[in-house]
């Protein structure tokens, strides 16, 4: 196999006030032409960094301090600004995490699509709509020949980060960095979203850096794993290996999270009145229902789970409760009084005893602001607390989520990890001092041994403060870990709903039994095993569109 990108001792610096930090300690890395390299380890690691390095940019306040990033020969650090230009987008493309945040809004798919091929020369745009409209194809993407006329808010989250794939492979590149790419998806769409990329990867012989927290996916996706800790290389070796002996304590630590189990709580007493009661909603956006007769009950000090695919309407649910979508038909009760369905129409103390905690962080906090005025907002407007009892306030709100005050409270959320940025959001929420938090995917976004901190934290402040919590969420393994109940959703439907015990107990509805068998498992053959299973000969068959 051919050298196609050696990175030797790269040091990487950020900037604080007038200070230069380490971030990245003098990290190796060799990877060759149609190899995946995986880039392990928790938030803060310098996963994400050592990505954007490998294509030789930094972004605003980091720079490269030492080391070398040779792409197939040309060295990046010392490379002009119009040799990058040249490779970045043709030679060299990059897969966000959040594509929501990265596509344009204001202009459709297929015109960001086909921007890359126009400016490099390497089609026109004619020619670049059709080979985008393949891709797409190849991608499993539905309707093809038309989705790339819609606009990013027209597409679901997974349909939107396989068009971003798709636009990563427009020029045919010969190396991609993935950057968490399926995190935010749901578990039967990154089945979709991972078979995939792994066979657009194969096809055309691309090397690819992936970066991800979660360990299941890695295996399915890797020829080698890096694990990293703090900027610090910990150990490297083959998939298989990795897996079945790492060598290192602090990876052995990563294989064995997600062993917090908050206990069972006792089932309320039957004529205890719900927290938040979920009565027959039915809700459209302009005339179409997306929500049928949903109905469910959370009680104080319990934690509800609501799981389901893409679109299947937990998330339009929350925004029902929280007032910011008045559902068509049916009532939502707090404390067994009818909240008005328009949040314009409800009372402070209302408005403060439910609070949220959004999916996409990225795109939740206000860039202009610090991390003191984001946390701070909430406190002053609901708690009336300014000045230094304020920031008090918001300094014991950043301890409570594992980030120091003295470090973080001047930051904006560009010098955030995503991890981070999450956990602010979390401090938002808990700002308000409510009794009741809409967890919409709260630890999507973090490595697992700090989303095991945090749902321990979550736990801990439930117990101390009686919260409720309902908890939106794709990962099954957060459903096990924290919830009371569930509540499976499908195409806006209840289809199934009761105690943990008995849900994760078979015999199970159809659906349930769909998401259960999608939890990836840490098995390098576990995907393939499962597309088989399923009657799917290869990887690019179109019958996992079936799924």
């Amino acid at each position: 196999m051919s050298r196609l990108l050696t990175i030797k001792g790269l040091k990487i610096e950020g900037r604080s006030d007038e200070t230069w930090n380490p971030i990245i300690n003098g990290v190796d890395l060799e990877l060759n032409k149609g190899e995946v390299l995986g880039l392990i380890g928790e938030s803060g690691a310098g996963k994400s960094t050592i990505g954007l390095a490998s294509m030789g940019y930094t972004r605003d306040g980091v720079r490269i301090s030492d080391g070398t990033v040779e792409f197939d020969g040309i060295d990046l650090v010392k490379a002009s600004a119009a040799t990058k230009r040249s490779l970045l987008g043709k030679r060299i493309a990059y897969v966000a995490q959040s594509a929501a945040a990265s596509f344009n809004p204001a202009h459709k798919l297929i015109d960001q699509h086909t921007e890359g091929p126009t400016q490099h020369n390497v089609a026109g745009r004619s020619e670049s709509v059709q080979d985008g409209i393949e891709l797409y194809r190849k991608l499993r993407l539905p309707n093809p020949d038309e989705i790339g006329f819609r606009y990013p808010h027209q597409v679901s989250g997974g349909q939107l980060q396989r068009a971003m794939t798709a636009m990563a492979m427009s020029c045919r590149p010969d190396l991609i960095i993935f950057d968490e790419p399926t995190t935010a998806l749901d578990v039967t769409t990154q089945i979709e979203v991972l078979a995939a990329i792994r066979e657009i990867v194969e096809e055309f012989d691309t090397a690819a850096i992936y970066i991800t927290h979660d360990l299941a996916v890695v295996a399915q996706m890797a020829d080698k794993i890096k694990v990293l800790l703090r900027g610090d290389e910990v150990e490297e070796a083959d998939t298989r290996t990795m897996l079945s002996a790492p060598k290192e304590d602090y990876t052995k630590s990563l294989w064995a999270v997600r062993e917090f189990q908050r206990p069972q709580q006792p089932s309320p007493p039957a004529d205890a009145t719900p927290v938040v009661s979920v009565r027959n909603i039915t809700a459209a956006y302009g005339t179409t229902d997306v929500l049928h007769d949903v109905s469910f009950d959370i009680h104080a000090g319990r934690t509800v789970a609501v799981v389901g695919e893409s679109g299947s309407g937990k998330s339009t649910t929350a925004r029902c409760i929280t007032g910011l979508l008045p559902p068509r038909m049916g009532e939502i009760a707090f404390d067994g009084k009818v909240l008005p369905a328009d949040y314009r129409k409800r009372t402070k103390d209302q408005l403060r005893q439910a609070q949220m905690i959004y999916q996409m962080a990225d795109t939740a906090l206000n860039p202009r602001k610090t991390i003191g005025e984001i946390i701070g907002r909430p406190v002053q407007f609901y708690g009336g607390l300014t000045g230094a009892k304020r920031r008090e306030r918001v300094n014991e709100l950043l301890d409570q989520i594992e980030l120091e005050p003295s470090q973080y409270y001047n930051r904006l959320p560009s010098e955030l990890s995503g991890g981070q940025k999450q956990r602010v959001g979390i401090a938002r929420a808990l700002a308000a001092d409510p009794k009741f938090i809409i967890c919409d995917e709260v630890t999507s976004a973090l490595d697992q041994l700090v989303a095991e901190g945090i749902l321990r934290l979550l736990a801990d402040l439930q117990d101390n403060l009686g919260l409720s919590y309902m908890f939106i969420t794709h990962d099954l393994a957060t459903v096990k870990s924290i919830a009371d109940e569930v509540v499976v959703m499908k195409d806006g439907k209840v289809v199934e709903q009761g105690p943990k015990t008995e849900m994760f107990t078979p015999p199970h509805h159809a659906y349930t039994d769909l998401l259960l068998s999608s939890v990836p498992e840490m098995d390098p053959d576990w995907l393939s095993d499962l597309l088989k299973e399923r009657g799917v000969d290869n990887i690019g068959d179109a019958a996992v569109d079936k799924m």
